[in-house]
């Protein structure tokens, strides 16, 4: 096992931590709210499955656009603009009151966001060895889960204290602070001013072929990658995945309040439960092919896959108890369950751990845009099955969406850890 010195990395990977958790937990207060607002502007299940829509419509078309303005702008800048601009968007959701002044707050925070996953995968590349780069983007995604966990107890109190208005500014006001830090903190570290020798060492071994690769412009990298089926795989683990991560964040919070009759005020007890172990989930998708790596001697495309595939039948199992379950705590277990299997999958770090770094950015976008029309799609047909069915078919579709994925990433991108030419 290889020995590092030095922490720089880490407290990056704790900026990145919580950068995804004020991402979260702004697009997550609306989740939170949902009944409560629908309630006094007397807005419909269809009405709110539309407003989600219009995040995920500006999410979807400017995730590839962010994902080429990182690879240009660099991270530094990027999370500036973009923490910025969602932290404004989200505080203007306290002055709406029609759907449609939703939608418009919803479209301009989707706009800001995307960004976000391009940026911190690209900083993890640029400040973790390939080895450590699930961990660190396992922490970048911890935050996410962590961001809609909090959104819960916090937005709650907020709201049943000072109105559901209050806790969209307090919750947007929170970037500004992240945005000091951050700018304070963030260099590369080639030009980090407290960087021992060692750990720059440590980073950049092995990063020098990718980084002496030329650096191609958007459009011809962007037809290099679609001509490859590694980077396919890559994107199915967008598609596929991506629309539950946004049934998870939109819809879990409405599920349990409705299906399972938790009020505001108990929601802030216990709905925050499968969050954290959501949270969870990531950090131990990149600790335990970690752990195998370093203390079984696996190489790291068989520690990805084994999390990949033992997360993918768990998943599955957690549906079919969901289905037989009797109360509240039973479909709480069953929920976060069903979130440590989603956590510890880790769609969004294949890239970075099979492309270079020069196009990783480009690469996210792509994959995101895709993820966002298959979440656009998969909204308006949640909103449609809840309101004339149920949520069962959902599940269903969870259920073996995982498993599907893992074949499509065993076919495509093939192994993990590799990284590929694109000379």
């Amino acid at each position: 096992m290889v020995k590092s010195s030095g922490h720089i990395r880490w407290g990056i990977a704790a900026l990145l931590f919580f950068v995804s958790t004020l991402n979260y937990l702004d697009r997550q207060v609306l989740s939170v709210l949902a009944p409560t607002i629908q309630a006094e502007l007397k807005l419909t299940d269809l009405d709110y499955a539309y407003i989600t829509s219009a995040f995920l419509l500006s999410y979807t078309v400017m995730y590839a656009i962010s994902g080429a303005l990182v690879d240009r702008l660099g991270t530094r800048k990027s999370y500036l603009w973009a923490v910025g601009g969602w932290s404004v968007a989200n505080i203007l959701h306290a002055f709406a009151q029609t759907a449609m002044q939703f939608s418009v707050f919803r479209f301009l925070l989707g706009i800001a966001e995307s960004a976000n996953f391009p940026a911190g995968v690209k900083a993890a590349s640029e400040w973790f060895p390939i080895r450590e780069r699930a961990l660190a983007i396992g922490m970048l995604n911890a935050g996410s889960s962590a961001g809609a966990a909090i959104a819960i107890p916090l937005v709650s109190v907020i709201a049943v204290q000072f109105g559901w208005q209050a806790a969209f500014m307090v919750t947007g006001a929170l970037g500004l602070i992240w945005m000091f830090f951050w700018r304070r903190q963030y260099y590369l570290p080639q030009e980090h001013p407290r960087i021992t020798s060692t750990e720059r060492d440590l980073i950049l071994e092995g990063q020098v072929e990718q980084t002496a690769v030329a650096q191609n412009n958007f459009k011809s990298n962007l037809k290099q990658l679609l001509r490859m089926r590694q980077a396919w795989g890559c994107l199915c683990a967008r598609i596929f995945i991506d629309p539950i991560t946004y049934f998870l964040t939109f819809w879990i919070p409405k599920y349990l309040q409705e299906q399972q009759g938790l009020t505001l005020d108990q929601m802030g007890y216990f709905a925050w439960i499968p969050f954290v172990v959501l949270a969870v989930g990531t950090l131990l998708g990149g600790i335990i092919p970690q752990w195998f790596i370093s203390r079984l001697g696996w190489s790291l495309n068989r520690s990805r896959k084994t999390v990949m595939l033992f997360a993918s039948l768990l998943i599955p199992l957690c549906c079919v108890i969901l289905f037989q379950a009797t109360g509240m705590v039973v479909a709480i277990i069953a929920i976060a369950g069903i979130m440590l299997g989603h956590g510890l999958w880790g769609n969004i770090t294949i890239p970075a751990e099979v492309f270079p770094q020069h196009v990783q950015g480009t690469l996210t976008g792509i994959g995101g845009t895709l993820g966002g029309i298959a979440g656009i799609l998969s909204q308006l047909s949640v909103g449609w099955t809840v309101q004339h069915f149920s949520y069962a078919p959902i599940f269903v579709g969870i259920g073996v969406a995982y498993l599907f994925t893992l074949l499509c990433v065993q076919l495509l991108t093939g192994e993990l850890g590799k990284i590929v030419s694109l000379t």
